[in-house]
C-alpha cells in the first residue's frame, strides 16, 4: 500500500467545500440602478449604503424615461466581493428599483465624467495652463484677466491627473459632475 505524503506548508482541500471563495481585496465597482422616479427614492437607496457603512465613491442621478418615469443611479463603489454582493441584493429589494446591474462584471464598459477646473494665473503659469489643457482636450469655457475655467470630459482617472498638473499652476476649485456609464456592445 502507498503512503500518501503531504509537503510541509501544502493545504487540504475538501471536493465537499464547493462554495465559492471571496478575496478580502477590495474592488471598485460600478452599479446601475433603474428605479422609479418619485420623491424618496434616493434617500432610500442611499439610507442602504450609509446604514451599513458602505461608501460611494461617485454618484449620479437623472430620469432617463420621460413617459415611463425612470430614473437611473449610477453608483461607483469600493468592496470585497461579499460586500459587493450583499449591495446588490439589497438594492434590488428596495421596492421602486427595478433592475440593478453590476457593469463591472458584465463586460467592458464606457465611463465618462465631466468636470470644471478653476485655476488662477498669469504670465508663464497663463500660458502653462492653456498648454496643458490643450494636450487634455479640455476647453476654456471661461475667461479673465485672472483665471480659466476648463470643462474637461473623461475618465476619473484623466480628471484626477489634470487636476493634478493644474495645481502648481494656480488650481482654485474643482466641481466634477459623478461618473456616467454604459455597457458596451449590443
Amino acid at each position: 500500500m502507498a503512503a500518501l505524503h503531504i509537503k510541509k506548508g501544502s493545504t487540504k482541500h475538501s471536493a465537499y467545500n464547493l462554495r465559492p471563495t471571496f478575496s478580502d481585496k477590495k474592488e471598485r465597482h460600478t452599479l446601475a440602478v433603474i428605479v422609479d422616479n418619485e420623491p424618496g427614492v434616493l434617500a432610500r437607496v442611499i439610507g442602504l449604503f450609509s446604514g451599513r457603512g458602505y461608501n460611494i465613491e461617485s454618484l449620479t442621478v437623472a430620469e432617463v424615461d420621460h413617459l415611463g418615469h425612470y430614473s437611473r443611479i449610477t453608483i461607483v463603489t469600493e468592496g470585497t466581493p461579499q460586500v459587493i454582493e450583499q449591495i446588490k441584493a439589497q438594492l434590488g429589494r428596495i421596492v421602486p428599483v427595478h433592475d440593478v446591474h453590476d457593469l463591472t462584471v458584465e463586460g467592458a464598459t464606457v465611463e465618462r465624467e465631466l468636470a470644471l477646473v478653476k485655476v488662477r494665473g498669469d504670465g508663464e503659469k497663463r500660458v502653462e495652463a492653456l498648454r496643458l489643457a490643450d494636450i487634455f482636450r479640455a476647453n476654456a469655457v471661461d475667461s479673465t484677466l485672472e483665471s480659466f475655467v476648463f470643462e474637461i470630459t473623461g475618465t476619473p482617472e484623466k480628471i484626477d491627473a489634470f487636476a493634478e498638473l493644474m495645481r502648481p499652476l494656480g488650481l482654485i476649485e474643482v466641481a466634477r459632475t459623478g461618473v456616467a456609464a454604459l455597457s458596451r456592445g449590443a
